[in-house]
């Protein structure tokens, strides 16, 4: 009776299974601008009701099995809430950008996921006397109450979902700026000291190697590699900063829109973003480079990339009309650690050889 009993649930749930994978695909479409936007706040009342019907769901498996029309009825209800949820976030994308498009699709997907799960794991524990299908459901049930919960952190406008990514990079910057100070130059010249002593030494490296490999990277960078380290970790600052500036140039570009300014496109913004986004790319590309052997070739690589970048993005905040003193400070900064590394690396930009080209003068 319970095996007849799943195959006949496992249907009903294929079906509405299938009928939610074809409306959630609307998510991948931009929506019409003519249709009428949708408040997030109504996504995230519906996202409520996902919760409360995933908490019936789970009160069905707290006493005796219940009947299968019981259960039935019950996925009928939480699909159409559910379906309800992916309609309304298709409203509420009206005019969003790439960014918030993103982040949109992410939660509600993330809903959709969960739901599934408790869905699945519902009907898979139908009817068996396997206890710990039965006790997965409380913790499937708080896996869509997180997911819809979560409905209520996601960014409802464009401005929002653009300014938590910058913000992300900076978060990573720090990361790698963290990890970078980290590095620590070799030790003494091992001639210098008794030889007993290094034979020691090296015996409890040796039989440290085995538990402790990561603990020790980038402790045995040469004098030369330090210098280099210590140079990239003063541009990954810099950088960090140039961000920041960046953020709050945008602040006040936003602030002077509520003023009764310009509006600033969404284009430029998600523009600024790749830039960005480009940029914290790089510097985990610059700190990964940094440990013995340190790859030089990928370096000068990194280094003209982030020289590009914050060109293009003052070029950019120039454009409109958003470039601030201390933007302009930081970008200079920056850009002086990056020739003095590249100095030390025996490079130069291809930006820093045109002018040098164009002032050549050719005698006969």
């Amino acid at each position: 009776m319970g095996k007849a009993a799943r195959e006949q649930l496992n249907r009903v749930l294929s079906e509405h299974l299938n009928t939610i994978h074809e409306t959630f695909q609307m998510l991948d479409q931009t929506p019409a601008s003519s249709l009428e936007k949708v408040s997030w706040k109504e996504v995230i009342q519906i996202g409520e009701q996902v919760s409360k019907q995933a908490t019936m769901v789970g009160m069905l498996y707290t006493g005796e099995t219940p009947g299968v029309k019981a259960l039935e009825e019950s996925m009928a209800t939480y699909f159409n809430i559910l379906q309800g949820l992916v309609l309304l976030s298709h409203g509420s994308s009206v005019g969003a950008g790439p960014t918030l498009a993103s982040c949109i699709h992410g939660s509600v997907k993330q809903v959709v996921d969960t739901s599934f799960m408790l869905l699945q794991g519902a009907v898979s524990s139908y009817g068996s006397s396997n206890k710990t299908q039965k006790l997965s459901i409380p913790q499937l049930v708080g896996a869509v109450w997180d997911a819809c919960s979560a409905l209520k952190k996601t960014p409802a406008t464009n401005v929002t979902a653009i300014g938590r990514a910058m913000t992300q990079v900076t978060v990573s910057i720090k990361d790698v700026l963290r990890e970078m100070k980290e590095l620590k130059p070799s030790s003494d010249d091992p001639t210098d000291e008794d030889p007993a002593e290094v034979s020691t030494k090296d015996e409890d490296k040796s039989n440290s190697d085995g538990d402790s490999c990561d603990g020790d990277m980038g402790n045995d960078l040469s004098p030369e590699e330090m210098k280099i380290a210590q140079l990239a970790t003063s541009i990954v600052s810099e950088t960090l900063v140039v961000v920041k500036e960046l953020i709050r140039s945008i602040t006040a570009l936003l602030k002077r829109e509520n003023s009764g300014g310009d509006a600033i496109s969404i284009d430029s913004l998600e523009k600024l973003l790749k830039l960005c986004q480009g940029t914290g790319v790089q510097i985990d590309e610059l700190g990964a480079c940094l440990y013995p052997p340190q790859e030089i070739s990928a370096i000068k690589v990194a280094l003209e990339k982030i020289s590009s970048f914050t060109n293009e993005t003052e070029t950019e905040l120039r454009n409109l009309k958003g470039l601030s003193e201390d933007f302009s400070k930081a970008c200079t900064s920056l850009r002086g650690w990056l020739r003095q590394l590249e100095t030390e690396l025996g490079c130069s930009t291809v930006g820093d050889l045109v002018p040098e080209f164009e002032n050549l003068v050719v005698s006969n």
